[in-house]
């Protein structure tokens, strides 16, 4: 005859949803967070299998928030008035039509790959009436060496590290650094070039192709304001 507390034991592993019973009087939610930090715990598990086995996902964007754009164009960068602005994989459009907005810029082009994205950012610049200052480019940045040569911005965040082996992005980046030549222009990057440059062999002479310009990161004093997304944002001087 089963006792009241042999059933409550087999209540518990009828139950439907995985559950880890802690005790609150040897383990307390500090150490259990401690636990849980560590690894040797989980408050997650695989809903396919029921694993505890399970790690937190890295969230990258390839896109600007809009927090980043509005430092972007009103303080990272100066007077765009006459100046031609490339963005490299434009995605979404969010840094043309920000530089629309936000800067006097007199062309600002994006250069994308994937055909949706490029369709879905022309029925933006039909809707909203940009088409006198916006162009896309539906190319690989590789096969548009004039469009670098005449830019005076060009835009690159998180462009190559995710989409193309080591190999491609020594190359990629090697195009770049033939073709973004004209002195005294402005290159923008998500993540720093020492960052991106160092984990591959690329023939890029770091020292004699551009200069760091020191940016103001607390520009921004509101308290929900991420230093560290704004951190990531580089600027640099081409010589």
């Amino acid at each position: 005859m089963f006792t009241s507390e042999h059933r409550a034991i087999q209540k518990i592993h009828q139950h439907p949803l995985p559950m880890i019973h802690v005790d609150a009087f040897l383990y307390d939610d500090d150490v259990v967070d401690s636990l849980c930090e560590e690894g040797k715990m989980s408050r997650n598990y695989c809903t396919e299998c029921g694993s505890y086995k399970t790690a937190s996902l890295e969230f990258i964007s390839h896109s600007f928030s809009l927090m980043e754009l509005k430092f972007l164009y009103q303080h990272v960068l100066p007077d765009l008035t006459g100046k031609v602005v490339v963005d490299v994989g434009s995605r979404l459009g969010a840094v043309l039509f920000a530089g629309y907005l936000y800067s006097s810029a007199s062309q600002l082009y994006g250069v994308e790959m994937n055909a949706d994205f490029c369709q879905l950012q022309e029925m933006m610049i039909t809707k909203y009436e940009f088409i006198d200052r916006i162009k896309v480019v539906h190319a690989d940045i590789c096969t548009q060496p004039s469009l670098l040569q005449k830019a005076d911005v060009v835009v690159m965040n998180n462009v190559f590290e995710y989409f193309l082996d080591r190999q491609e992005q020594a190359r990629a980046w090697e195009f770049i650094a033939c073709n973004v030549r004209k002195r005294g222009s402005l290159l923008v990057t998500v993540p720093s070039l020492e960052e991106s440059l160092s984990k591959f062999q690329a023939d890029v002479q770091f020292s004699q192709w551009v200069e760091e310009v020191q940016l103001n990161y607390d520009v921004y004093m509101e308290k929900d304001v991420d230093r560290e997304a704004l951190e990531q944002i580089h600027l640099y001087k081409i010589l």
